[in-house]
């Protein structure tokens, strides 16, 4: 018997997809759903649908530290502990330990991970806009970056499509600087919120405050009822893993469904060290896979690669793929791999107490699971700015002072504790969400002096914000401050935070789409120039960054990748 034959059958399939979050999931559910046998590989635990959500129903006096960390975990982690609403005692469980995974700041880059089956997909806000048609030409209108390949055009049905099994909630906007999609009904905006719409109508006419569009499900469709989601209860614990399925991850959607085709294996504590290519087929022939836990080095091989370990691990995997066709990375002929890293400008913070008295007897139901949201207006249509390029949206909301104001106060006893049982003032807020531009000088590098604990390079991150970043802010602070004031909101904060890059958690590029093998890694589907049967389509294939959350364009390009990629596969050409 041939051992060694045995064994290559046993570990083949037809595809591989590294990664099991936002945008492995859809190549999984994808790539099953059109027949092929898939192995999906992630360097994390496994993770269960509900029954891995331990803290889903936990009330503070049942936690250990009342949902809070203790100090000595948040100086352990600190760039988790920066992320703010996530790492506690509820959530805190789907973030990396920091010490386990090591890497270097050359300058300052905070680095989010999740590793565990779902990845990230269990952490993330979930807004979910749809990129404009300006987005994709913006690189070639300023010259700022390499042009896009594709069009807003050949996205749109994808974006239709992942949208409806999705489930994202939202209102039919009309706007040209922020298409409409395939919408459950959206969530309500509060009454100062709609005051505030209302106003900047008259005063601020280009500037439209809407409702975010949130794949949170406001009502259920029989798609995903299929899959044993239901209707959001409005909890706005969707962090700590949502046991009604309501909000959309990996775990409660798309590996569900490409579970159900009986043709998926998923493959836990798997590192991906390499993607092995054959350099006389001239493609990848399949995976090497260190386990997690016993450090054993497995090759897996397939027909088709789709690398999903999101923007900086897709991209330390193929710089640690080399060959003597590919010595500096797999598909890295132009020396663009690692290179052009971007995430959004969150910098700028606005807010304050409305002054108004007209609303004191309203209140609001629930904690809806989303805010409101003003599309970018600077660099489009009419308004043009001299001393920058590109523009930002605001992410919002407004509210009422709870109990939790009577730290800020003076006061005590019983008439100040049941002062504090009432609700306070309202209050608005407005945080910028800034385009950053794709640079050459921001990039990720292997780091082969420094290895972790599985023998794999870590890598040096040397990133930073630029001139048109710092003005973007500032204009972004000053716009605010005069919205809100015209809305009769007193502004009592307004700073720009100057966290580093990084910390949006929405971070792209280094392997960037492009029309030229020359200044690019990919084509105009998501292949890797030279070897065009690995495909990537998580962050790291991002050519621009917009400013609109990233993870509904990264399921899109997933899903038209797998389209064409089977098509490929039938025809014979991959």
């Amino acid at each position: 018997m041939n051992f060694n034959i045995d064994a290559t059958a046993q570990n083949t399939y037809d595809a591989i997809v590294i990664g099991s979050g936002i945008s492995g999931g859809w190549a999984a559910k994808e790539l099953t759903q059109k027949g092929l046998r898939t192995l999906v590989l992630e360097r994390g635990r496994p993770i269960e649908h509900v029954t891995d959500y331990p803290t889903t129903m936990s009330n503070p006096w049942e936690m250990q530290h009342r949902g809070r960390y203790p100090l000595e975990k948040v100086q352990a982690n600190p760039i988790n502990s920066k992320t703010g609403y996530a790492f506690n005692e509820y959530s805190g469980h789907f973030f990396v330990n920091e010490k386990d995974h090591p890497f270097q700041q050359i300058k300052p880059f905070d680095w989010t991970r999740g590793y565990q089956v779902g990845g990230k997909s269990l952490l993330w806000a979930r807004w979910t806009q749809r990129w404009a048609p300006f987005n994709f030409t913006d690189n070639l209108t300023d010259g700022h970056g390499v042009d896009w390949p594709i069009r807003y055009e050949d996205l749109a049905p994808w974006y239709s499509y992942v949208e409806k099994f999705a489930g994202i909630s939202g209102n039919k906007d009309g706007l040209s600087t922020l298409p409409d999609g395939e919408f459950l009904p959206p969530f309500e905006m509060f009454c100062l919120e709609k005051h505030a719409r209302d106003v900047w109508k008259k005063t601020h006419p280009d500037r439209h405050l809407i409702i975010s569009r949130t794949a949170n499900l406001s009502k259920a469709q029989p798609v995903h009822t299929a899959l044993g989601r239901a209707d959001c209860q409005a909890r706005n614990w969707c962090a700590r893993g949502c046991l009604f399925g309501a909000y959309f991850s990996s775990n409660s959607a798309t590996l569900p469904a490409a579970a159900k085709t009986g043709k998926l294996t998923i493959r836990p504590f798997s590192t991906v060290h390499s993607i092995i290519y054959d350099e006389k087929k001239g493609k990848a022939t399949g995976v090497r896979v260190i386990d997690t836990n016993t450090k054993q080095m497995t090759d897996y091989f397939a027909r088709i690669v789709f690398v999903n370990a999101a923007t900086l691990n897709s991209t330390l995997i193929l710089l640690n793929s080399t060959s003597s066709r590919f010595p500096n990375g797999l598909g890295n002929d132009s020396g663009a791999l690692g290179h052009y890293l971007m995430d959004h400008n969150y910098r700028g913070r606005v807010g304050g107490v409305y002054e108004g008295r007209e609303f004191d007897d309203m209140y609001y139901y629930g904690r809806r699971p989303t805010g409101v949201y003003v599309p970018r207006f600077r660099n489009v249509l009419s308004d043009k700015r001299p001393d920058y390029v590109r523009g930002f949206a605001y992410a919002g909301g407004a509210g009422r002072e709870s109990w939790g104001r009577g730290n800020g106060i003076e006061g005590f006893g019983a008439e100040f504790k049941e002062a504090l049982t009432r609700p306070g003032q309202w209050t608005m807020s407005l945080t910028a969400m800034g385009e950053m531009l794709p640079r050459y000088e921001n990039f990720v590098k292997l780091n082969h002096d420094k290895k972790d604990q599985w023998g794999m390079p870590t890598l040096d991150i040397d990133c930073a914000w630029g001139e048109n970043e710092d003005k973007m802010t500032a204009d972004a602070i000053e716009q605010a401050k005069q919205m809100l004031e015209s809305a009769g909101v007193k502004v009592t904060f307004a700073f720009d935070n100057h966290q580093n890059p990084g910390l949006a958690i929405h971070e792209m590029g280094t392997a960037r789409m492009g029309r030229d093998p020359k200044t690019s890694v990919l084509n105009n589907h998501n292949q890797v120039w030279g070897a065009k049967n690995v495909f990537v389509t998580d962050g790291a294939s991002m050519t621009s960054s917009a400013c609109q959350n990233p993870s509904l364009t990264y399921m899109a390009l997933t899903a038209r990748a797998a389209d064409f990629a089977v098509k490929e596969m039938k025809r014979g050409s991959l």
